[in-house]
């Protein structure tokens, strides 16, 4: 029973950050598995693949109601994106747990840098 508490609230950790900060919930999620519940890279990751199914409903249906879907960028992104899962996912089982674990840190790190980046370029030109 504690296991599952502490799951779930691993899940609502990942869900308010997600929110508040609008970044996909895998950024969050992997980490913690990895990190906390000692769960594999690499089942961390089909996990979060699979959370990612519910909290998009919710999501969608705000910004449903809020107008804010631009349907022809969805179409085109959601195409690209669904052909990179597939290139992805063949290739992920490939790599070892420990080079995933680099390559999501390293991913994690320069995405970090470029928001604080992006962030400071664009108060300066106001």
């Amino acid at each position: 029973m504690t296991m599952i508490l502490i799951i779930f609230v691993l899940g609502l950790t990942a869900g308010v950050l997600s929110g508040i900060l609008g970044i996909g919930g895998g950024v969050v999620l992997v980490p913690m598995m990895v990190l906390l519940l000692g769960i594999a890279q690499h089942t961390a990751q089909g996990i979060s693949m699979l959370v990612i199914i519910p909290t998009s409903i919710v999501s969608v249906w705000y910004f449903y109601k809020e107008r804010l879907i631009n349907y022809q960028a969805a179409v085109y992104m959601a195409g690209g994106a669904a052909l990179g899962a597939l290139i992805s996912a063949n290739f992920v089982q490939a790599v070892p747990a420990n080079e995933l674990k680099r390559i999501f840190g390293i991913f994690v790190i320069l995405l970090g840098f470029r928001m604080i980046w992006a962030t400071r370029k664009k108060d300066e030109v106001i």
